[in-house]
């Protein structure tokens, strides 16, 4: 779907990062309850739990990295005229 969605000209342009968000989105939905088994059952707490820490920490390096990058981007000395 999503090669189809980049390579057709039936969605509308501005739409085509947004539908291929929501089919990211529903393929991680897919590879978690399919290929990780994670469900909402009693004894798949642990695994829950190891998977909102993961992402919590993946969440927390990515955006902290973005927020030293702009910081520094933000301190660069300006060229001299």
């Amino acid at each position: 779907m999503s090669f189809w969605a980049a390579s057709t000209d039936l969605v509308f342009a501005p739409g085509v990062p947004i539908l291929l968000g929501v089919l990211a989105i529903a393929q991680m939905g897919v590879h978690l309850v399919f290929f990780l088994n994670i469900s909402s059952a009693a004894d798949q707490t642990n695994n829950f739990l190891a998977l909102a820490f993961g992402t919590f920490a993946v969440a927390l390096i990515v955006f902290g990295s973005m927020i030293i990058m702009a910081n520094l981007n933000h301190n660069m000395m300006m060229p001299m005229e």
